[in-house]
């Protein structure tokens, strides 16, 4: 940030009994022009209004002049958006026969939104074309100079100046955040933009490696160290020597190796298996979880060590404001044509700016796919054919920042404490059995039950030879199912041995919903 930047900051940027003020925004979620997608409009700091028409406010991104709205679709008469005292956000319809809809609830006359329930995102539909997202900004728009790490968010744009910040730097980095929120993403980023970017990114996801085994996976071995060395083993430090070593999954590392990677973070130095003198490395470590380290009784000096600069990447629910910038790469991706792009169905993307996505990315890129193959074949998707359950319409009035929670047969166990952390290794195909029966094949409480997270179950579920995809299961049987069951969705994926919410949604595109949500 400029020195301009930070007076402006000063500025705009108050406290109000304790607490800071932010800038009210406007981002464009949705345009049918779609090169629009991502522009902003940076609203008051104290009180105030905006007038959102067909011909104001102006949008622009970073270096670009503003532009209005413009489509015909949107009404003449202007849409009041209105700043209080208390940071509470007013919206009152305009006088017109404009459809305007709010977080996908019809909207007339005028409705309140709390502090929070801005800060949750608040989404703005006009005229049945135009997507808006009304949030707080904390940081002023800027250029993107890392490619890869999309979004127009303060949440992004403030993991992106840490990224920047500790790119040159040799300091060990550990990135936070829940499972999809794009932490590999933003490790290539760090790698990348530093001095070491010619030299190698090395990867591992430390749930994979065994306990027998991990140290010979990490440092390697000498010939004989164990049963089947035949042979010297370089090991990952080695590999990724004078670049980066990526450590997904920190959470998962063996205890074992846990004081090995301790030494080599305070000296440089590990021993590979079987050897008689020690290796040096200058690989730079970055590591990643979705796990609260301090209460699993990791190793907290390796910790503590890890520390020395934590990003935390935000969740997607947190960056409401940027699903429209990602849904139309992830379009993009899929090849679609600009005219394509034009008319993807508006009323499909305000359903994915309302849904809170607890896969995050990864599950909104998973669902953008799908529904691109569901478009070029002629159907007509909904949301809730490829996710656990449609998010429910989030009133104007209701709090936006609950969590997400699916709904549950009266057959599924209620969820109990989390189980310590195992590894995959650990869990036999009884044990994962056991466990989706208890809990109505439902992979989430499975996951819970079993001391996993939900990537590493679903490799259990792919490997194991009596559980099937869903999308796998002849038609007759499924229909034999539903009848023996009564419908029940739980029973019919035990009786199928398929989980529940994937052939929740099986059903669904196959039209025999069981009437479960």
């Amino acid at each position: 940030m400029n020195d301009v930047d930070n007076t402006l900051t000063t500025q705009l940027f108050s406290q109000k009994n304790g607490i800071t003020s932010a800038l009210l925004g406007l981002t464009i979620l949705w345009h049918p022009e779609t090169e629009r997608i991502g522009e902003q409009f940076i609203g008051p700091a104290e009180e105030g209004a905006i007038e959102v028409c067909r011909y104001a406010p102006l949008f622009f991104r970073p270096g670009q002049d503003g532009i209005a709205l413009g489509h015909r679709a949107i009404a003449r008469a202007p849409l009041m958006v209105r700043r209080t005292a208390s940071d509470s956000v007013e919206l009152a319809a305009p006088d017109s026969r404009m459809a305007l809809e709010v977080n996908g609830t019809l909207l007339s006359g005028t409705r309140s939104f709390s502090r929070d329930e801005v800060a949750a995102g608040v989404v703005l539909g006009l005229g049945g074309h135009v997507l808006l997202c009304l949030h707080w900004m904390t940081s002023f728009p800027r250029p993107n100079l890392f490619p890869g790490l999309l979004g127009v968010s303060s949440g992004a744009i403030a993991t992106r100046e840490l990224i920047r910040q500790v790119a040159g730097t040799d300091l060990a980095v550990l990135l936070l955040g829940e499972t999809g929120t794009g932490k590999d993403v933003a490790a290539r980023a760090i790698h990348q933009a530093s001095k070491r970017s010619a030299n190698p990114l090395v990867a591992v996801n430390m749930a994979t490696l065994s306990e027998s085994l991990a140290a010979a996976d990490l440092f390697g071995a000498a010939k004989g160290a164990y049963t089947g060395a035949q042979a010297p083993r370089q090991g990952l430090f080695a590999e990724a020597d004078g670049g980066t070593l990526f450590l997904d999954e920190l959470g998962d590392t063996p205890a074992s190796v846990q004081p090995m990677l301790l030494r080599v973070l305070e000296t440089g130095c590990y021993r590979p298996l079987g050897a008689s003198q020690d290796a040096r490395t200058t690989a730079r470590l970055i590591a990643a979880t979705d796990q609260d380290l301090d209460a699993r009784g990791f190793n907290q000096p390796l910790l503590r060590r890890m520390e020395a600069f934590v990003i935390r990447v935000p969740t997607l629910r947190e960056r409401r404001e940027d699903i429209g910038v990602l849904l139309l790469h992830m379009l993009k991706g899929c090849g679609l044509s600009a005219e394509e792009l034009a008319a993807f169905p508006p009323a499909l993307v305000s359903e994915m700016c309302n849904y809170d996505w607890p896969g995050n990315i990864r599950q909104l890129s998973n669902v953008a796919r799908r529904m691109v193959m569901a478009l070029q074949a002629g159907e007509r998707p909904l949301l809730s054919q490829y996710v656990q359950a449609a998010a429910p319409q989030r009133s104007a009035s209701a709090s936006l920042a609950a969590p997400f929670e699916p709904a549950r047969s009266a057959s599924m166990k209620e969820p109990s404490e989390a189980a310590p952390r195992r590894k995959l290794a650990e869990i036999s195909n009884d044990d994962l059995l056991g466990a989706l029966e208890e809990h109505g094949w439902q992979i989430s409480g499975a996951a819970q039950q079993l001391g996993l997270s939900r990537p590493s179950l679903y490799k259990l579920i792919e490997a194991h030879p009596a559980i099937r995809p869903a999308a796998l299961i002849p038609r007759d049987e499924l229909d034999a199912a539903l009848r023996a069951d009564g419908g029940d969705l739980a029973r019919c994926a035990s009786r199928l041995k398929t989980p529940s919410e994937a052939l929740r949604r099986h059903l669904r595109v196959l039209g025999l919903d069981t009437g479960t949500s």
